[in-house]
């Protein structure tokens, strides 16, 4: 048989195994992207925590208003 410079290939199928191929690497791409783009954003983890803290503490009177004030003052400079 002769392939004319071509090689033997995957017979009847190639087609379908780069166009398998080609779709792994574009979601791949994709889910790259997602990925990254989901981050940009959000809060850090732990910042509503720590005002949810704070305010649980000056609810319950651990600390006074003043000191509430300041350090609610220091999250959200953050």
């Amino acid at each position: 048989m002769m392939w004319w410079g071509y090689g033997p290939g995957y017979g009847g199928f190639g087609w379908l195994a780069m166009g398998l191929g080609m779709l792994v690497w574009v979601g791949l791409a994709v889910a790259t992207v997602v990925v990254l783009l989901g981050r940009v954003g959000r809060p850090r983890r732990g910042d509503g925590d720590a005002l949810a803290i704070l305010e649980a503490r000056y609810a319950r009177g651990e600390i006074g208003r003043e000191e509430f004030l300041e350090r609610r003052a220091d999250l959200e400079r953050r």
